[in-house]
């Protein structure tokens, strides 16, 4: 499914490889750091009160030093691994916006900063596995996005109009800022009802509302379809001028990616809203909406407008490659 979202590396520009080199380092660190500390947190998950107290001493002290040993590998994931987060979100404030990495460093802030006080004082709730899989999940989706939006530029000259490319892609982006700024205020209001209930349970739903309300899924539509649409066209040697119907398709696609993305959040918040997920589980939700809109998106390339001998065409129109 990458090769249909993606051009060969070596036709990318300089500029372009050395991004999605990059990201791929950032990436495959976070998944890295992110097993690693899974691992560390199962002693947490093993401990009960209803343990003999030798027991249980004993395991607070291994928690204790695991603790430790997850604060010192997720650091490099907060400060490195997620500087495209920080980095997008500081651009959406200083436009006055609230973009997809917004929510995402608010969770990500919200998460790691009580799991590092929690880890200094030697009790209550830590989050490090849940941040650590967080970012690497994200970042994955990012990953996805790149692709399809360097094949999707770099596609455009044999296939979509620049102004019907930009038409899709300003829908998608409304859509999704409107989104994300009635997702983070709700994720807020109902972080503070869970406040006045029940104390204890508030911060990991808010911080699952706010991972939740990431449109990872929603930010990816749009590309990955045009990415796709190009890619499988040329590749099947489909003239732009015998194209509508695959066109058509793209579109169709397009739209079931972004009002699918929207509909998956609208039915897991309440969910997440009733305390019954936690935040490593909201992450891993976001992932696989996004992998959903990637297979739907997919499907393009096995439309029957394709069908029929494939011609040995390069991906790339002449003069396109790096």
């Amino acid at each position: 499914m990458l090769l249909s979202l993606s051009i060969p590396h070596a036709q990318l520009p300089e500029a372009e490889r050395l991004a999605r080199r990059r990201l791929l380092v950032q990436l495959g660190l976070a998944w890295l750091v992110m097993m690693q500390v899974m691992m560390l947190a199962f002693p947490a998950y093993l401990r009960h009160d209803g343990m003999e107290p030798e027991g249980l001493a004993v395991l607070d002290w291994a928690i204790f030093l695991m603790n430790w040993a997850s604060l010192v590998l997720t650091a490099p994931v907060i400060v490195y691994c997620a500087l495209p987060i920080w980095q997008g979100a500081w651009a959406s404030l200083r436009r006055g916006r609230i973009a997809m990495d917004v929510p995402v460093a608010l969770s990500i802030v919200a998460s790691f900063v009580p799991s590092v006080h929690a880890t200094f004082a030697g009790r209550g709730e830590v989050y490090f596995e849940s941040v650590s899989m967080f970012v690497a999940f994200l970042l994955t989706a990012r990953y996805l996005a790149l692709r399809a939006q360097q094949t999707s530029r770099l596609l455009g000259e044999g296939g979509w109009k620049d102004a019907e490319r930009a038409r899709m892609g300003a829908r998608a982006d409304h859509v999704a800022t409107l989104f994300v700024a009635i997702q983070v205020l709700a994720a807020l209001a109902v972080g503070a009802l869970w406040w006045h209930l029940d104390p204890a349970h508030a911060l990991p739903v808010t911080v699952s509302l706010l991972v939740m309300s990431c449109p990872c899924a929603l930010a990816i539509s749009v590309p990955t379809a045009l990415a796709v649409g190009d890619a499988a066209r040329l590749r099947a040697g489909l003239p732009v001028s015998q194209a509508d119907g695959y066109f058509a398709a793209v579109r169709r696609v397009a739209a079931q990616n972004v009002y699918g993305s929207l509909a998956w959040h609208v039915l897991a918040f309440p969910i997440a809203a009733m305390g019954w997920v936690t935040p490593w589980l909201a992450a891993l939700a976001m992932l696989l909406s996004s992998l959903a809109v990637a297979a739907n998106a997919w499907r393009l390339s096995r439309h029957p407008a394709l069908a029929g001998p494939v011609p040995a065409l390069a991906v790339l129109p002449a003069g396109s490659s790096a």
